[in-house]
């Protein structure tokens, strides 16, 4: 059974676009079986049901019932490799 990673932003398109390239190509690299599903950040409540992580590029409006992780490292260039880490550990 895969995993499913929610990939938000504020608005659905640009931020969220580079962070679910990078979350893929990170799950493909790990040999994870995951399906990566890119949202607004309005979304995600609705659809965190049979999801795994939350990967978001906004402050998160709320709690959530699954893990969730700020991807701002992603854009920024900072500390990828902590959140690549921390994504990978959530999945194991």
């Amino acid at each position: 059974m895969g995993k499913r990673i929610l990939v938000a932003c504020g608005a659905g398109i640009a931020t969220s676009t580079v962070v679910c390239d990078r979350v893929e190509r990170l799950v493909k690299e790990n040999g994870i079986d995951a399906e990566v599903i890119q949202c607004k950040i309005a979304e995600v409540a609705s659809k965190q049901e049979g999801a795994d992580l939350i990967v978001s590029t906004t402050i998160l409006p709320t709690t959530y019932s699954i893990p969730a992780l700020k991807a701002t490292a992603y854009i920024t260039g900072i500390g990828t490799e902590k959140l690549d880490e921390k994504i990978l550990s959530y999945l194991k």
